[in-house]
């Protein structure tokens, strides 16, 4: 691995484990078994790590999207488990609000997620016109449902930090969860052809409908 890619490998590990801040060059510069100034040769400050590492995610997820082509929920699935992915892999970006407000990735991010709501707005129209899913039952329900899911995929992994959630499972279950109520017959079955008929079993816990199990004497 040539010096700079190993530099950003080892970078991305640090701030992924203790934040983009806590992090120092000197330190940074010991585990590479190098010395700040050679670091430095390749990349002259902190900064310049952090808008190498957003550019690398930026590609990934610009160039890994799908859902721009055709707004259909198969590309929508594709597109958030490639949140998911790069949640994962860029942890220290998405978990910090002062990185994500950093004048170098806030635009980009808003821009994204400005287009990705958007796209699943389509998605929903798109299958609205096929007729997979009911018209909208009232004024704002879709736009809501649209945000909410974005904000499935795009907060998911913070949540869980919140909540302290140490499953595996991703946040796309939640999202079907909130569209399945307004899938038409012909939408369903469209739905269990291509996840399968065992994941309507797998969005999780059924719902305890007692008042028993929530009331405390």
């Amino acid at each position: 691995m040539e010096t700079k890619q190993r530099i950003l490998s080892k970078a991305l590990k640090a701030f992924n484990k203790s934040g983009y801040g806590a992090v120092n060059l000197f330190e940074l510069a010991k585990s590479l078994e190098m010395s700040r100034g050679n670091m430095t040769y390749h990349f002259k400050d902190k900064e310049a790590l952090l808008k190498e590492l957003i550019d690398q995610l930026w590609e990934k997820l610009t160039n890994g999207r799908v859902a721009k082509s055709i707004p259909s929920f198969q590309n929508l699935h594709h597109d958030a488990q490639l949140y998911y992915r790069l949640q994962k892999e860029y942890s220290f970006i998405f978990h910090d609000n002062q990185v994500l407000k950093h004048p170098l990735i806030a635009p980009k991010m808003k821009s994204l997620s400005d287009k990705t709501v958007k796209d699943i707005e389509m998605a929903i129209a798109f299958s609205i016109q096929l007729g997979n899913m009911n018209k909208e039952p009232a004024a704002g329900v879709y736009k809501n449902l649209a945000l909410t899911s974005w904000m499935m995929m795009f907060f998911w992994s913070s949540q869980q930090m919140i909540r302290g959630d140490k499953t595996k499972e991703d946040g796309e279950k939640v999202i079907w969860s909130l569209l399945l109520p307004h899938l038409t017959k012909k939408g369903m079955a469209s739905f269990k052809k291509f996840f399968g008929e065992d994941y309507l079993t797998s969005l999780g816990e059924g719902f305890d409908q007692s008042m028993e199990s929530y009331i405390n004497f």
